[in-house]
């Protein structure tokens, strides 16, 4: 008998560890694998910038840890001094953005100090940008895919080094998913409703259905565009966390404005300034992404001059195009009632149409024990999508409906999953612009949602084609449940009450009215910062000197299904490009 308690004892002794030792030493392994990692108030500014010397400026100061700012960082610390600012913190020690089953906490925490910052846009919509290292690696869906052949020669990238610097990221941080019976449902589905071939597992965007990449690996843990730092010099490389850029500073003494440093915040309310060389060749590459970019450049005094003089900001440089042509491409979600218990699973499996609309899915809802607790809000995205009252709205009147449709959502919704329908490069245009002149809050966005009829008609095709699959042989096997017709289908998604739109008695019978009403964010927002109209090809700020934007603002498209894979390539791409510019190599 004490053999066997033994045996126990030991057994859950191995548990234990298997459990919580990675967590346990993620300090440990941050701080060795990431020395140059600290917090921002760690910085010592100079006492001016007329005192600044080579051993406290830098070759390149870049605003934003993100997906385009961490392989950035890493790349250019191999020949020179680099600075990186993130406004948030760091991932690695953050289990609700560590493991997979936590994925929906950090979107649907409000808090201050959340890895994700809550906005909804004046559309009613509601989003999220992210305020920790990684950037939006580290609160998304984890999907990776490469773009489109197509789109690579529409921005006019090198295909020999685009495909070099993919590789590059998907040896560091990239997996094969593990794969779901809820993803292979998906997979029989969307071949059975004829999206077809059947492309198995590529992280090429090719028509047909396919299995894509993931940054989770096989124990559900992820890995975010963070982990790329490791790749850096560690002797060049310095990156600050809780460093709110305030403004980019610039000499404006010759005729063009030169940008010559930031001033940002620490996490202690000080403010630093961070210095340049004095050399042609040192730069501010801003990569805070589709709303920080646009934010940035005109806190420091590049955008629309009527616009800056109403904030008293002092105009640096004339340009209306910034904050212009912000697109979010529009998604719909398909509820996929299930009378069988569904295990969590993430986008994995992919339906590329040549309607002009992608066709992934999710599934289950799941929590840790080791979660961090968070404010949820009034309504966490227990179902797949945040839908948090602003405040001002927050009536009596709003609460009991609040508290109505939460009653009314089907018990099925946290066992069952989504099919999503996303309209692929949307036409619909909006802008953005700001708030006031404080940094941390949100600037005033506008998407514009079904604005132009081609989004529409894509969407109305897109929503068919999902009930669709829904409705196919293979899904109702799984999940044990009868075929359900198409309006009670819509019916089960308009009860989620996934925005902030006002619905119709229509939406169910409409699909162009359950468009409209239920159309909701993947996160895939990009431009404010179009080359041509903000920035030149080289991603280099027009009519201004040492400056750059080089992220998802500069995109006219969101590129392949989900953009994660190409921002990241991106920041490495244009690393090396900007070494083999400087080096002549």
């Amino acid at each position: 008998m004490a053999s066997v308690c033994a045996l126990k004892f030991l057994l859950w002794l191995v548990l234990w560890h298997w459990n919580f030792l990675p967590l346990c030493q993620g300090k440990h392994k941050y701080e060795d694998e990431y020395p140059f990692i600290r917090n921002s108030s760690t910085f010592q500014s100079p006492p001016s910038i007329s005192t600044t010397s080579t051993n406290n400026a830098y070759d390149y100061i870049i605003v934003g840890g993100g997906t385009a700012g961490c392989p950035l960082a890493a790349t250019l610390s191999q020949n020179f001094s680099v600075l990186l600012l993130e406004r948030g913190g760091v991932p690695f020690t953050n289990s609700n953005v560590t493991f997979l089953r936590n994925f929906h906490i950090s979107l649907a925490d409000t808090s201050p100090n959340s890895a994700s910052q809550y906005f909804c846009s004046t559309d009613g919509v509601h989003n999220a940008r992210a305020r920790i290292l990684g950037g939006g690696s580290s609160i998304n869906a984890g999907f990776y895919t490469r773009a489109s052949p197509r789109f690579m020669e529409k921005v006019g990238w090198d295909a020999k080094l685009v495909n070099q610097s993919y590789t590059w990221v998907e040896k560091r941080i990239v997996h094969r998913p593990k794969f779901s019976p809820y993803q292979a449902a998906v997979r029989d589905s969307l071949l059975d409703s004829g999206v077809s071939p059947f492309n198995g597992f590529t992280y090429d965007h090719i028509y047909g259905t396919k299995v894509g990449g993931t940054i989770f690996d096989k124990f559900g843990r992820r890995h975010t565009a963070a982990e790329l730092l490791a790749s850096g010099n560690p002797d060049k490389l310095t990156v600050l966390v809780y460093a709110t850029v305030q403004k980019i500073i610039f000499d404006d003494k010759g005729k063009v404005s030169k940008a010559i440093g930031v001033i940002f915040k620490d996490e202690n309310g000080r403010q630093h300034e961070a210095i340049l060389r004095n050399d042609k060749h040192s730069e501010v590459l801003v990569s805070s992404g589709a709303i920080g970019s646009p934010q940035l450049l005109l806190l420091s005094g590049i955008g629309s001059k009527a616009e800056l003089q109403k904030l008293n900001i002092t105009v640096v440089l004339d340009n209306p195009y910034v904050g212009k042509g912000m697109v979010d491409n529009p998604m719909n979600t398909i509820f996929v009632p299930s009378n069988r218990p569904v295990h969590q699973s993430l986008i994995q499996t992919v339906g590329i149409t040549k309607l002009g609309v992608y066709i992934e899915a999710s599934s289950g809802f799941s929590q840790s024990n080791d979660s961090i607790h968070c404010n949820h809000g009034m309504l966490s995205a227990e179902i797949g999508q945040i839908s948090t009252i602003p405040p001002k709205q927050r009536s009596k009147e709003a609460i009991q409906a609040f508290l109505q449709n939460k009653h009314d959502i089907p018990i099925e919704a946290f066992k069952g999953g989504f099919i999503l329908s996303k309209v692929a490069s949307a036409w619909s245009a909006g802008k953005l612009r700001l708030n006031n002149t404080n940094v941390e809050d949100n600037p005033i966005v506008t998407f514009n949602y079904f604005s132009h009829p081609y989004d529409l008609q894509r969407c109305i095709e897109g929503i068919r084609l999902a009930t669709k699959v829904v409705q196919s042989q293979h899904f109702t096997n799984y999940t044990l449940c009868d075929k359900k017709t198409t309006e009670k289908l819509l019916s089960l998604s308009v009860k989620a009450n996934v925005n902030l739109i006002p619905k119709h008695p229509n939406d169910t019978k409409s699909l162009e009215q359950f468009c409209r009403d239920t159309v909701i964010t993947i996160w895939h927002y990009h431009g404010g910062c179009h080359v041509g109209k903000v920035v030149s090809n080289d991603y280099k700020v027009l009519g201004a000197d040492r400056l750059r934007v080089i992220d998802g603002s500069t995109f006219l498209e969101s590129p392949g299904t989900n953009p994660q894979a190409t921002v990241m390539m991106m920041g490495r791409y244009m690393g090396l490009k900007i070494l083999r510019e400087r080096l002549g190599k």
